[in-house]
């Protein structure tokens, strides 16, 4: 990137949206980061990002109110003079089968994982047509190609979020603008360590025969994808060599999409 840009990502405190700040904040990016964190993460966040040379705010809008969604669009645009990449990233996600599902859980994993991508695109595409560059990337799943049991929720939404980014990328598509799906496949997140220390326990294993089998019917590479490298594509796709690729949902999984 030769000019200075800005870039918000939701969800970015921590795992793949905190990686890809700052593989943004490599590029030259300003970023603003947004998510649910006490003060003393949330500093730490900014000061990391800021000692990459750029500029860093924090905005505490809360996904599933639209209102806060645009409180977090325009003041990041009035912030930064222009808002060029956006990065959908948080997600909240349950478990359970669809007949035991909370009606309420539901409701709020369609505000969250996809009306809240509906609402940034919607407002920040205004802007990004004006300046005649833009870069938006929607972190769907794996599991927005295929489905698996007691995930009614994410998997839903997931596969849904990739029909809005063909979508969008159809009426950008003229344009220097692009819109594409990550689809990670499984990350070592805070969720995913609690889950396999809680199989130590009840099958008296060690942690690393837990990874094993929780990989073995899940990634080939039977390693977890590095949030890192799910950045490192992301960063790809807002640089100079990325604006071909539009409209594409792309697995980063260790070829689990390959063998289904």
């Amino acid at each position: 990137m030769t000019d200075t840009k800005s870039a918000l990502i939701t969800g970015s405190l921590g795992g793949i949206g905190f990686a890809t700040a700052k593989a943004l904040a490599g590029l030259g990016c300003d970023i603003t980061l947004n998510g649910f964190a006490g003060a003393d993460i949330i500093e730490a966040c900014l000061a990391e990002i800021r000692a990459l040379g750029v500029r860093a705010r924090y905005h505490p809008a809360d996904l599933r109110d639209p209102a806060q969604i645009a409180d977090l669009i325009s003041s990041t645009q009035q912030a930064h003079g222009g808002l060029d990449v956006l990065v959908n990233n948080a997600v909240v996600r349950y478990f359970g089968a669809v007949e035991n599902f909370a009606p309420e859980q539901w409701d709020e994993a369609l505000a969250v994982n996809l009306s809240a991508p509906f609402h940034t695109i919607r407002l920040a595409l205004p802007g990004m047509k004006a300046k005649g560059w833009g870069r938006i990337v929607n972190i769907a799943s794996i599991y927005g190609l295929f489905a698996t049991v007691n995930r009614i929720d994410y998997i839903t939404t997931k596969t849904a979020l990739i029909g809005l980014t063909r979508a969008v990328a159809l009426e950008v598509a003229r344009t220097d603008i692009t819109c594409n799906a990550i689809c990670p496949g499984t990350v070592l997140t805070p969720a995913i360590d609690w889950r396999l220390r809680q199989e130590m326990q009840r099958d008296g294993t060690t942690f690393e025969q837990a990874e094993e089998a929780f990989l073995a019917i899940r990634q080939p590479s039977r390693r977890f994808v590095k949030d890192d490298n799910v950045a490192g594509l992301i960063a790809f796709l807002c640089g100079p060599h990325g604006a071909d690729i539009n409209g594409a949902a792309l697995p980063i999984d260790g070829a689990w999409a390959a063998g289904r």
